[in-house]
């Protein structure tokens, strides 16, 4: 029986308090909002390609309020995977892994918004699905911890480097959403 946590306690274990850091990859904006925005990667595995959860997922971190800000699919590069899951590479399961991962196309997405790394993470659940809490990305749609449809950054340095790995800088595009985010968002 797992145990279901409320969302400040789920987001307390998720995201431990950080001290505020400029994010260099977000442009400051003129008069708007004062609130830090933050940039995250969030990519759509083969499983879930295949399964074509791409539009659900697209649709919960938009109805969330956040911004997309880049797009692709592509079959992911060995190279770009290695550098990826670099940290993993002495674990068992790492060649499953990046075989896995160029089995089929990638859907690669970079998102903005206040706190979007920490909150990404509350939304796509435990990477293990028997333990994802029902209404999560992994709660409702992964099958296996093997076949878990999504990866989104753990944390803000971690969503840079992985932007940077993703994405050239004219892949992402600055958007004026000044009426949305007006009513959306405190002042």
């Amino acid at each position: 029986m797992s145990c279901l946590f409320g969302r400040a306690a789920l987001r307390g274990l998720l995201c431990p308090p950080r001290a505020l850091v400029p994010n260099l990859l977000v442009r400051p904006s003129s008069g708007g909002p004062s609130w830090n925005q933050e940039r995250t990667l969030v990519a759509v595995k083969p499983d879930g390609v295949h399964r074509r959860l791409v539009g659900d997922v697209i649709q919960r971190f938009e109805r969330r309020g956040f911004k997309l800000v880049g797009m692709k699919m592509l079959q992911v590069p060995k190279s770009v995977l290695a550098e990826h899951y670099h940290d993993l590479q002495k674990k068992p399961f790492y060649p499953a892994l990046i075989s896995y991962m160029s089995s089929g196309p990638v859907v690669a997405m970079v998102w903005e918004g206040p706190n979007v790394v920490c909150t990404s993470r509350a939304m796509i659940g435990h990477t293990d699905s028997a333990e994802a809490a029902p209404g999560t990305i992994r709660g409702d749609f992964s099958v296996h911890i093997s076949r878990n449809v999504i990866h989104a950054s753990d944390s803000v340095d971690g969503a840079q480097r992985e932007i940077q790995l993703w994405f050239q800088s004219n892949e992402l595009v600055d958007w004026a959403d000044e009426g949305h985010r007006s009513s959306l968002y405190p002042a």
